[in-house]
């Protein structure tokens, strides 16, 4: 008995070194597929990720008015979508890992005069490259960088600016704050002026030369909007300088503030200026809004200028009933305080107005649609005066208000997709020197 203790016992010890092999080998395979599944799941989450990344990084409906999607898109208060197009027409190239967004919009124009042929002429009028990257769910920054006449430098036509760049945080719901340089959200067109999304080869007469374009000021600013269709901003930004009027030259004459527009260049910014905005879409197809602006125009300089202020408002509407689009606007400056400044003008060819303004109706009507692409004729027709009064001065010292400029064009648009739009039109002006035909073709993404 004894002798076959120690073979017992070592065969007792050969199956339990057995069953422990299995069971190790057991563990190993279970540890294996352990390890591929949780593969798996990292695989499903990602996918998850990047499927939710898109529209969290993705602008807001491209529109007529309001503010900007990572391009001209920082604001909550899109409007109607791009003429002829689907409510969404942006294309953007997104990247999933980080919520970054690229954007961009670019036009080529070509317009010739027909009572001077030699002076016609073909431009790359803007490119434009820009992004929009998302932080967290409430938290964006958007930044838009432009070209414009094809080529930049000290010798040349071209100028490079920062057209927008800034910060979005929302704060709940239908309420955010932005800051940064921001587009003012005045008129239809300053906000969203990418090619697609307006008639006509060239921006229109009065968002031009009454409300400067494409018009951008640093600040803070409150957004939001309601469950009625309300969509609003009010902001506190940096302002114009009037410092820099040239009495000596025509351009305050044909654009009073874009002659005077800071751009957050080095901006004087003694002055702070104040906006409030808002378009209203309770009824579908109807777009009803406005805003003001004003402030301090001598940012605390010393000269005959310092205490004038300005106020400038505007109200527009658009229609868009089925196949037919109709908008019209209307804007209005007041530059008060400018009396002891004009004195020091007297002989010059253009004071500083007293009041200017400027508004157009449009009618277009989407002629023909296949899928995505559409053709639509249109027909705007402008009065504008840059100039309408100055303020009191000695008699035969004042200078005479300029005349109103009335200007028609008809025209079509036609959009190979929401995106990208030839352009062709006739611009006429009874009274004045505009008679030309314009060509042009724009994008955006």
């Amino acid at each position: 008995m004894p002798r076959r203790l120690p073979s017992l016992a070592l065969a007792i010890a050969l199956a339990l070194s057995g069953t422990a092999r299995a069971d190790e080998a057991d563990l190993r395979a279970e540890v294996a597929q352990l390890r591929a599944e949780l593969a798996a799941l990292r695989g499903e989450v990602a996918s998850l990720r990047a499927a939710q990344a898109a529209p969290l990084a993705a602008p807001p409906a491209p529109a007529a008015s309001a503010a900007v999607a990572a391009s001209s898109s920082a604001s909550a208060g899109r409007t109607a979508a791009a003429p002829g197009a689907a409510a969404d027409v942006r294309r953007v190239a997104t990247t999933s890992d980080n919520a970054t967004t690229l954007t961009g919009y670019g036009e080529l124009n070509y317009n010739h005069p027909f009572g001077d042929a030699g002076a016609s002429q073909a431009d790359l009028r803007r490119a434009v490259l820009g992004f929009s990257h998302r932080f967290d769910e409430a938290t964006r920054v958007i930044a838009e960088f432009e070209w414009e006449h094809a080529v930049t430098s000290a010798d040349d036509a071209g100028e490079a600016a920062v057209e927008q760049l800034l910060v979005e945080h929302e704060l709940h719901p239908g309420l955010g704050v932005r800051a940064g340089l921001m587009l003012v959200p005045l008129g239809m067109l300053n906000e969203r002026h990418e090619p697609p999304t307006y008639y006509g080869v060239e921006r229109n007469l009065v968002e031009t030369a009454i409300i400067p374009t494409t018009w951008r000021e640093g600040g803070l600013a409150l957004y939001g909007n309601t469950e009625g269709g309300l969509t609003w901003s009010a902001g506190l930004t940096t302002g114009f300088d009037l410092s820099k009027w040239d009495a000596t030259s025509g351009e305050g004459r044909e654009e009073p503030l874009g002659s005077i527009h800071q751009e957050l260049q080095l901006a004087k910014a003694r002055d702070a200026s104040v906006f409030v905005a808002g378009n209203w879409q309770g009824v579908p197809g109807l777009l009803v809004g406005g805003g003001v602006f004003t402030g301090k125009l001598g940012q605390g300089q010393d000269f005959a200028g310092r205490d004038a202020r300005l106020l400038l408002g505007e109200v527009h509407a658009r229609w868009q009933p089925g196949p037919f689009d109709l908008s019209a606007l209307y804007a209005r400056g007041r530059i008060s305080g400018t009396e002891a400044l004009n004195l020091t003008f007297v002989g010059q060819p253009s004071p500083v107005p007293q009041s200017f303004w400027g508004g157009y109706v449009q009618g277009a009507w989407k002629l023909w649609q296949d899928g995505d692409a559409a053709f639509a004729p249109f027909l705007r027709h402008e009065w504008v005066n840059t100039a309408a009064n100055y303020a009191p001065v000695p008699p035969g010292l004042g200078a005479a208000p300029a005349a109103t400029r009335r200007v028609w064009t008809l025209g079509a648009n036609w959009w190979l997709n929401p995106a990208v739009v030839f352009k062709a039109d006739l611009q006429r002006e009874p009274d004045g020197d505009l008679d030309r035909l314009d060509l042009g073709m724009g994008y955006m993404f």
